[in-house]
């Protein structure tokens, strides 16, 4: 019991065949763009769909359950397909689709991820690996087979990390090391595209409303009773607090705002931090500050104060041109 209730206090704190719709897309006018999102059924995902689809560009929006779909589906500019980004063959029939519709891709936004992790000493190793299958391996298989597609459109990538792929603490290695792999991905995926003139972007969010945490507990419970346990009454007021904090969060506007620089504007940024208050910001920043010094500290090449202020006001300048 000690052991699930420590999951059910990490998850808290935790961050962060296919069903068509005909869609015929007003290729004359070059301003309407498709969009692939994954994991659009809830949260982050749902909000920029929406907020995509209502300004009248088309969203093909990947979720996995029937009646997501059907929810998507109802939506006007939005094509509900199915597609689990664990699952190469529902990859492939996305691809095939958008072949077939012949809409063509302008954008790829890797949204789909999941919380999770634990102690690394007491956590089974089959919880990180879900994790890492979903967020990294995930982005990985999806990137790949629709690059073809955003480098014919000289389009845009835009992937989901958090500012956990700047920090982390204790209990959480698994998810922030998911989202520290996405930052070097980013790094790494800009560089080759460069040549294909194809924009990569990420957007950290902070704590923003969204499903994550409530199906992080959730995914834990259904662990515990598929292996014969029993949700208490304490776990299931344990996931109450849990919904409840979620949804005190502020609502993502923010965060699709970001995505819509991202993939609209003339000049994208590499990153987005999107915190909902200054508190968040000053961590994420100031973690990032603490890791420049540490890199600093060893080493008879280490610089000098004076020197690091000046590497400072160089890329700063060379961000304002």
């Amino acid at each position: 019991m000690k052991h699930i209730s420590s999951i059910v206090l990490l998850v808290f704190i935790t961050f962060t065949f296919y069903a068509p719709l005909a869609y015929a897309q007003d290729k004359a006018d070059p301003q309407v763009k498709s969009v692939l999102i994954t994991g659009a059924s809830t949260g982050l995902g749902r909000h920029l769909a929406e907020t995509l689809a209502s300004s009248g560009h088309h969203v093909y929006a990947g979720a996995r359950k029937q009646a997501d779909l059907d929810a998507l589906n109802a939506i006007d500019n939005i094509t509900a397909v199915k597609l689990d980004v664990t699952k190469q063959d529902e990859i492939d029939a996305v691809v095939a689709l958008i072949e077939q519709k012949g809409t063509g891709l302008y954008a790829l936004v890797n949204n789909a991820g999941i919380g999770g992790g634990g102690p690394v000493a007491t956590t089974p190793i089959e919880d990180q690996r879900l994790v890492y299958d979903i967020n990294v391996e995930g982005v990985y298989r999806v990137t790949k087979a629709f690059a073809p597609m955003i480098i014919e459109s000289e389009g845009r990538i835009s992937t989901t990390g958090s500012i956990a792929g700047t920090i982390t603490r204790a209990g959480m290695a698994t998810y922030s090391g998911s989202k520290h792999w996405i930052e070097a991905f980013t790094d790494a995926l800009a560089a080759e595209m460069a040549e294909h003139n194809v924009m990569i972007s990420v957007i950290e969010p902070g704590n923003y409303q969204s499903y994550i945490r409530r199906s992080s507990v959730l995914r834990a419970y259904a662990k515990i009773e598929a292996a014969g346990g029993e949700i208490t009454p304490e776990m299931q007021q344990a996931y109450e607090n849990t919904a409840s904090y979620e949804l005190s969060l502020k609502q993502p506007d923010d965060v699709s705002a970001a995505f819509v620089h991202a993939l609209f504007d003339e000049k994208p940024l590499r990153r987005y931090v999107v915190t909902p208050n200054q508190e968040e910001q000053a961590w994420t920043i100031g973690s990032k500050i603490q890791q420049l010094v540490e890199l600093n500290q060893w080493g008879p090449h280490s610089y000098t104060r004076d020197q690091l202020v000046e590497m400072l006001d160089a890329s700063l300048a060379e961000k304002a041109k």
